[in-house]
């Protein structure tokens, strides 16, 4: 089961972004998966470090991008970046220590904050690459 479904509403019009994208999807539904059917903690929490990492790395393609081609947006697109790597990674931290659990309000805000943010801010800059001959 999967708590998001791809399709191309998401798409941004740009190759790696959308598998990368597809790939954030993909990690969301591995872990609503664990979580959803009662997995170890253990398990759910390399999967949160795979998000977390993989996450990362997506936000620092865009980021080279955006610099690259000097995107207008870029330093408020960031600080969206910035704001949930900052509110995962205090998660995370929570989770290590036994103050937290991986549970379906942190994967609902997860899809919520990907999908808007996609939808949203992201599709933003589809255009204006685009025009740079980024597709």
């Amino acid at each position: 089961m999967s708590l998001i479904k791809w399709d191309t509403n998401y798409s941004v019009k740009i190759k790696i972004i959308d598998n990368q994208h597809q790939n954030l999807v993909a990690l969301i539904n591995q872990l609503y998966d664990g979580v959803s059917q009662g997995k170890g903690s253990e398990s759910a929490g390399k999967t949160l470090d795979e998000l977390i990492n993989y996450t990362r790395t997506h936000f620092a393609y865009e980021e080279q991008l955006f610099r690259i081609h000097g995107y207008p947006e870029y330093l408020a697109h960031k600080a969206e970046h910035d704001a949930l790597t900052e509110k995962v990674l205090d998660f995370q931290s929570q989770f290590r220590a036994g103050k937290a659990t991986l549970a379906l309000p942190l994967l609902s805000f997860l899809k919520d904050w990907l999908t808007n943010h996609i939808q949203g801010t992201d599709k933003r800059y589809s255009n204006f690459l685009n025009t740079k001959g980024v597709f």
